[in-house]
Formats: C-alpha cells, structure tokens, sequence
C-alpha cells in the first residue's frame, strides 16, 4: 500500500517504453525525429535537416 500512497501524494508514475538498443537514457540519433510534427514540405525537411546535423555534432562534443 505505500507505492500507492506514494504515487498519490504526488510522486506520480512514469509509463515508457525504452526503445530498441535504448542503454541508460543513450539513443541512436535518426533524421526522422527531427521531422516529427512538421508539415512534411520540403522546407520542413530543409530545416529538419540543420537540426539533425546540429544533433549529430553535439553528440561527439560529449564522447
């Protein structure tokens, strides 16, 4: 009864799923997240574009 009194008084609870090859919060970086929730134009891709590169080169900074 105490987890359920936890999550009650405000400690809440989380469902997700890691995904595939997902290791302590690591994920392998994919163009077709940075097109989520765009229009699909090819000017939605352009920009999506700089961003997934933008993505790429922040995560060699930290390796």
């Amino acid at each position: 009864m105490s987890d359920i009194e936890d999550i009650i008084s405000g400690g809440g609870m989380v469902f997700k799923k890691k995904a595939n090859g997902e290791k302590n919060g690591e994920r392998k970086i994919r163009f077709s997240d940075f097109l989520r929730g765009t229009h699909g134009s090819d000017s939605a891709k352009w920009k999506a574009s700089f961003k997934y590169k933008k993505a790429l080169r922040n995560t060699k900074k930290k390796k």
